[in-house]
């Protein structure tokens, strides 16, 4: 019999190699609860803070993919994949010539209102699809632009021809897109090899659990009903 008592956030630090929905499912499972979502999918290969939702909380899904977010990630440059980050397949190899201070200089140049395309494995739906699903059959369709805004972009460490960095975002920022197109701006192309969020407005990783580490005191400490 499935519960239907109870309610809530649940805060996850999500593990690299599962989806969103895998998540769900666990959190599904290990709490005998039908009424489960999340709010603001992170990819597969993605690590850091994902908001599963519970019983009524669901209704608040909203709410909470509309906020700001922030993520820790690393661009390697010279090689593009059709994904945009590590998952995909390579498509293009460029040697890479740039010098530190091309590199702060062009990342300067993406800080505020930027325009996206948005990736072709994306969630987004064109005429009832999702995105991923036309690309898994080879299908390419036009995409429009998005303005997003880039509120902050800090380099941490460069060690060509990786550079890792924070960044502070908009709703609908895609990193691996964002990792492209610094890519192309410098001229060599690359691809995004690590994701990690750390927020999502002012809920923050460390306040996450791990999945071998999740109960219920951990759903009820956030929001109850």
């Amino acid at each position: 019999m499935k519960r239907t008592d109870l309610s809530g956030l649940l805060l996850v630090n999500k593990p690299s190699g599962m989806t969103s929905h895998d998540v769900v499912d666990f959190v599904r499972k290990k709490f005998e609860i039908k009424k489960v979502g999340h709010a603001g999918t992170l990819d597969p290969m993605a690590t850091g803070l994902l908001i599963i939702l519970i019983g009524k909380a669901t209704k608040l899904s909203n709410r909470f993919s509309g906020m700001d977010k922030a993520y820790e990630s690393r661009l390697t440059l010279g090689v593009k994949t059709d994904s945009a980050d590590s998952m995909g397949k390579i498509i293009e190899e460029r040697p890479v010539n740039v010098s530190e201070e091309d590199i702060r200089d062009v990342f300067s140049r993406f800080v505020g209102e930027i325009e996206q395309v948005p990736p072709m494995v994306s969630a987004i739906r064109h005429k009832g699809k999702r995105l991923y699903e036309l690309a898994r059959k080879g299908i390419t369709v036009e995409r429009p632009k998005r303005k997003v805004k880039i509120y902050s972009l800090e380099i941490k460490n460069i060690d060509i021809p990786n550079i890792d960095f924070e960044v502070s975002c908009s709703k609908g920022t895609y990193i691996r897109t964002l990792c492209e197109d610094i890519g192309e701006a410098l001229g060599c192309g690359g691809h995004q090899s690590r994701l990690h969020r750390t927020r999502i407005g002012d809920l923050t990783v460390e306040m996450a659990r791990d999945l071998d580490d999740i109960d219920e005191s951990a759903v009820q400490q956030f929001y109850s009903w």
